[in-house]
């Protein structure tokens, strides 16, 4: 008995065969799974058109900032909660890392970088230099973005919490103003400045 036990164990793999064998079958399963989401996807941003192989759970904005080297999106939170991320679809303003990049084929999707170039500024963007509407300015882009959106949302008469008559054409208030700028956060609380921004901007396109 105690010859075939010593048997036995001289055919058992050793620990570090068999840790070898189980993250060699987890790479392959990793592989499988990866080619299984794996898609070509056309992205019309800022302009141009781009073909990108990608997981089909990339985040846009992973895919802005990772394959297209955008960089100007910012991943703050990766939760929706402070708005560093934010880009225009379309026109409409949205937080990249809650959408999947797969489901914007055929979009208009405007990055801060599509917005202006150093040599001509959007309006909004130069009224943010001239306000000094920021100070780490990690969260700038995102609040631009989300500003440009903004205005565009009160022209098309959408109301807000703090609209006082729902079934009016909203006044741009300093408190709406507030209200819908809610979602994009600023560490350095530069919101009097940002404010300030975007009043200017409003006004001189006469946004009330």
């Amino acid at each position: 008995m105690e010859h075939t036990a010593a048997g036995r164990a001289s055919l058992a793999s050793p620990p570090q065969v068999q840790a070898m064998s189980t993250a060699s079958s987890d790479a392959r399963t990793d592989a499988a799974s990866a080619s299984l989401h794996q898609r070509r996807i056309r992205l019309n941003v800022n302009g141009s058109e781009h073909a990108l192989d990608l997981d089909t759970r990339t985040s846009l904005l992973d895919a802005l900032r990772e394959h297209l080297r955008l960089t100007g999106s910012k991943k703050g939170c990766d939760h929706g909660q402070c708005g560093a991320c934010t880009v225009l679809i379309d026109g409409r303003r949205i937080n990249a890392c809650l959408t999947l990049a797969v489901m914007h084929e055929g979009d208009a999707i405007t990055t801060i970088e599509g917005l202006g170039e150093p040599e001509a500024l959007h309006p909004m963007q130069a009224a943010f230099v001239k306000h000094d509407g920021f100070q780490c300015g990690y969260c700038t882009p995102g609040q631009i973005c989300s500003a440009v959106g903004m205005l565009d949302e009160v022209r098309a008469g959408w109301p807000s919490h703090a609209s006082a008559d729902v079934a009016t054409r909203p006044q741009l208030s300093d408190d709406e103003i507030r209200e819908r700028m809610s979602g994009n956060l600023c560490r350095c609380a530069a919101y009097t400045n940002i404010l300030g921004a975007i009043r200017e901007v409003a006004d001189g396109e006469g946004v009330r």
